[in-house]
């Protein structure tokens, strides 16, 4: 059967302020395709998949779908017209129902003479959950009750419908556990069989060679180049790809070269007999010039493991230790030079409505003010110095952190850190979202802070990112530590999963 073309883009152009987006970008998507699209940070990806879903306008520039003008005015009239997106970044309406979630936008169709069926809802709403093979949520429960990985599960349930003939999936995989990213592929694949579409937004690089029928780079808002299913599988697809992207060779130094796990006799950070949800009686002694590195899989207990380190959980017993100190709280751990990372940083590591100088420099508040007033040249100073050090992107530091790109606004809540040269820096996925450029320049800062006698944990669902990067690493399952594997060169990714499942 002979593909049909479902969405042409035709010369875009997109400004946000001084800032231009999009340059003149002509794309074209079939049905049967699963067509990839990959970029650093700031390449213009989510602004093309924006603005084809109806989330914004384009500047300049027509749209044909279905081989009619396409203008959608919402992701509402975009859905209903069979083209879904679903978000980066968490998604799910809290203080609501899973149900109500699933069906927000189109409650009407349970309402009969001005009365809510509820409970038509949410048993069409458990169904819905049903067929995707979601047994473990709860349509009648509050959305707030589960963590980010089964909220973005409600929200790729949400997003299709019979009628969907388009999906667009923007950087979703980093945020779902094993088994979410396993359902994913799954509708992906299945909507390709169906002669449906897929735009398929990843940074993940063996992934998009994996899933993809095609794949599209983008670098600066511009279209460097375009892969065919042929080309993705070539020897040198990886290294075309990262060229395509940045315009430069990466080079093979990628993770850390060395295999030296010493470290400092002090100790940095200590758990001593914790229990934190469901964990039990954990013991960790962190030391300065060390990286530990936790895997396993989502609700293995490593997530809550890094928030007890900052202060974010409350413990059932136990301490958190840093220099004679006991950690109760973010502010306690603040002061104690811990900075953190969070995997939800929309919700907990950033401001989305203050501007890229006022998140960067909120830890470092103290050390910036004297007699309670903030110092404007210096926190102008430090700030500028972590734009440049992380390359965000952004046209200043005035810029409000909720319109930057996913990979800038993780930037920034990594320069929160070390604007605030913290000594013990918790990372819970930290380059989630980030591209292979800015990865490579994160694990080398990594590297550095060892050297620099800092410490480091790094929670990862990346387990070539674990190998490459840590002293030691500890795989979780059921809440528990079931293996610790030290730094070697002949350490595999199989031999982790074998304690992981």
């Amino acid at each position: 059967m002979e593909n049909k073309s479902l969405l042409k883009i035709n010369n875009m152009y997109k400004w946000f302020d001084a800032t231009q987006a999009l340059k003149g970008v002509d794309l074209e998507i079939q049905g049967g395709q699963i067509h990839g699209l990959i970029g650093e940070n700031g390449s213009g990806k989510s602004t093309i998949t924006s603005i084809i879903a109806g989330v914004k306008m384009p500047t300049e520039g027509r749209m044909f779908f279905k081989g009619q003008p396409w203008e959608p005015s919402s992701m509402a009239s975009a859905f209903d017209c069979g083209v879904s997106m679903i978000l980066q970044e968490a998604n799910t309406i809290p203080g609501c129902t899973v149900a109500e979630n699933l069906y927000a936008g189109h409650i009407s169709k349970f309402r009969k003479y001005g009365f809510l069926d509820s409970r038509k809802m949410v048993r069409k709403a458990s169904e819905k959950l049903a067929d995707f093979g979601v047994s473990h949520i709860d349509a009648a429960g509050l959305v707030d009750q589960y963590g980010f990985e089964d909220r973005k599960v409600v929200e790729i349930v949400r997003s299709l419908s019979s009628s969907t003939e388009l999906l667009i999936i923007d950087e979703t995989t980093t945020a779902l556990s094993h088994e979410g990213r396993k359902m994913l592929y799954s509708i992906m694949h299945k909507m390709k069989e169906e002669g449906k579409a897929v735009i398929f937004i990843s940074h993940d690089i063996d992934e998009i060679i994996e899933h993809c029928t095609n794949l599209t780079v983008l670098r600066d808002g511009e279209i460097t180049g375009h892969l065919s299913y042929e080309d993705l599988q070539k020897d040198d697809a990886i290294e075309r790809i990262r060229f395509l992207m940045v315009g430069r060779d990466i080079g093979d130094a990628y993770y850390r070269e060395d295999y030296d796990s010493s470290h400092e006799e002090e100790i940095a950070l200590e758990f001593k007999d914790v229990s934190v949800s469901g964990v039990k009686n954990f013991n960790l002694q962190l030391h300065k010039g060390e990286i530990i590195g936790f895997g396993g899989l989502s609700g293995s207990g490593m997530h809550e493991i890094g928030r007890a380190a900052f202060g974010l959980e409350k413990l059932a017993s136990g301490k958190v230790i840093r220099n004679e100190q006991i950690i109760k709280s973010p502010h306690d751990a603040i002061r104690g030079s811990i900075g953190y990372i969070s995997k939800d940083r929309d919700v907990e590591a950033l401001i989305l409505s203050g501007d890229v100088r006022d998140n960067i420099a909120l830890p470092s508040l103290d050390g910036l003010s004297r007699f309670s007033f903030i110092h404007p040249s210096k926190e102008k100073e430090l700030v500028e110095a972590e734009i440049e050090s992380l390359n965000i992107k952004c046209y200043s530091g005035k810029q409000l952190v909720g319109t930057l790109s996913g990979g800038n606004k993780q930037k920034v809540s990594f320069a929160k850190w070390t604007a605030n040269d913290s000594d013990v820096i918790v990372m819970d996925c930290p380059t989630r979202g980030v591209d292979v450029g800015v990865k490579q320049s994160m694990y080398a800062f990594i590297a550095e802070m060892k050297k620099q006698g800092k410490a480091v944990l790094m929670i990862s669902e990346e387990l070539p990112e674990l190998i490459g990067m840590s002293d030691r690493i500890f795989i979780m399952k059921d809440d528990k530590v079931q293996k610790i594997f030290e730094r070697h060169p002949d350490l595999k990714e199989s031999d982790l999963i074998e304690y992981m499942i």
